[in-house]
């Protein structure tokens, strides 16, 4: 069963990112992501089209995929996203996460979507264990400088106190890199918006570049860059 905070809530935390091969290169920064029900959704700050298919809201969305990917909602289910919102119109989600609760707050399984900075989106079930754990297969072209292979393993945490999410890719039975972020939750009144603001004013065009700043350090390290060849989106995205 997945204990939740009050939602809607901010997730204030740090984002780390570390590639071990064929070069070492490491970075964190401070962030923070909302986390929200999508039955009950902050005013003008999210939107369907950023997510998943072309349906009306975003649990359409997340129901069309699911159901697509063999797994069906319930009414009574409920969906929490871990996501940023937009700001000044924009927004940039290199990861977003969707649990998928029964009425009991079990979990019947988790969407992942992924965005790179071409414009392409993917996404991807996973049914996580009893330690919330479980493997994905690299699917979608993310970074020019690793391959579309190998596979992802990903554990998360969601509690009233704490969110985290930590990814491992791994390519040829070597772990080449691993992303994570994890925060502590506050719950979304003014006071908190206003100083997670100040301290982040713009996270989406943060993010979007801080990894055109690495990308450019990679490639000026020479690093090889991958062929990108134009995505497929699977069904229901």
């Amino acid at each position: 069963m997945v204990a939740l905070p009050q939602l809607p809530a901010l997730v204030v935390g740090q984002v780390s990112h570390s590639r071990r091969m064929p070069v070492r290169h490491r970075f964190r920064y401070r962030t923070y992501q909302w986390l929200v029900d999508l039955d009950h959704l902050p005013r003008r700050r999210f939107s369907a089209a950023d997510h998943l298919g072309k349906g009306p809201s975003l649990k359409e969305n997340v129901a069309t995929f699911t159901a697509a990917h063999g797994v069906q909602l319930a009414p009574d289910d409920r969906v929490v996203m871990l996501a940023n919102a937009r700001s000044l119109g924009y927004v940039f989600d290199p990861l977003s996460v969707f649990w998928c609760l029964t009425s009991t707050g079990a979990v019947r399984c988790v969407v992942l979507e992924i965005h790179n900075t071409y414009g392409e989106r993917h996404a991807q079930l996973a049914r996580p264990d009893s330690a919330d754990r479980f493997t994905l297969g690299k699917e979608f072209y993310v970074s020019p400088f690793f391959p579309v292979a190998g596979r992802y393993e990903v554990t998360l945490r969601l509690d009233p106190e704490r969110v985290a999410v930590a990814i491992d890719l791994t390519q040829h039975d070597h772990r080449v890199f691993s992303a994570a972020f994890t925060g502590k939750t506050r719950p979304a009144r003014w006071m908190h918006r206003l100083g997670v603001a100040l301290r982040t004013p713009f996270p989406a065009y943060q993010i979007w570049a801080l990894i055109r700043m690495h990308g450019v350090w990679l490639w000026l390290r020479r690093l090889p860059v991958i062929e990108r060849r134009r995505h497929v989106p699977p069904d229901g995205v």
